[in-house]
């Protein structure tokens, strides 16, 4: 199966005004998907009730994603430099950058994220649900199965900050491809 057909049926996977609720209450709704004058397009809200790390750091080849803070604080490292979003605050990250995010309020945050062009992305947070939901994460939110690590890995459409590029292509990489070979679908 070529990428493109893969990439095409693993969209079906996101349905507009769905929203993936965790176990802690979190969730992510997925607002709009689409193409424009800029191409393709997802957009999600996320709604977080714990403080604390959203994410590794990581970075994407591809994507841009833009994030707008609707209610609480949002803490961003891009390429080493901090931001703190507040209601209304809004920030870019381009092709390359490092980047990490935090929920830091007192309360729940509230962020719009727009992923151009989504790839696989969208389909992470719905394998993470799932496995959440399954208690097939860490305390972490990494999966226990090397496999499904693979599959995530993949979806984020990206790297680790750390390992090489060629060094996740591989073992991560292979994971995903073995996995897929034996038949792991969300």
């Amino acid at each position: 199966m070529s990428g493109t057909t893969e990439r095409k049926l693993a969209e079906r996977e996101i349905t507009v005004g769905k929203a993936l609720v965790h176990p802690d209450g979190r969730t992510v709704t997925f607002l709009a998907k689409g193409t424009d004058e800029k191409g393709d397009f997802l957009i999600i809200e996320h709604s977080v009730t714990q403080q604390g790390a959203m994410n590794g750091p990581h970075w994407h080849p591809v994507l841009t994603e833009s994030f707008l803070v609707t209610e609480g604080r949002m803490r961003f490292i891009v390429d080493g430099k901090e931001t703190i979003l507040e209601a209304g605050g809004q920030l870019t990250i381009h092709p390359n950058q490092v980047h990490q995010f935090w929920n830091i309020g007192d309360h729940q945050l509230v962020a719009t994220h727009e992923i151009r062009p989504p790839g696989l992305h969208g389909n992470m947070f719905v394998l993470i649900h799932k496995l959440e939901c399954e208690g097939k994460l860490t305390s972490k939110g990494i999966p226990r199965n090397p496999l499904w690590l693979g599959v995530a890995w993949e979806c984020i459409d990206g790297y680790l900050a750390g390992p090489p590029k060629w060094v996740q292509k591989a073992l991560l990489g292979g994971l995903a491809r073995l996995a897929k070979a034996i038949g792991y679908r969300f």
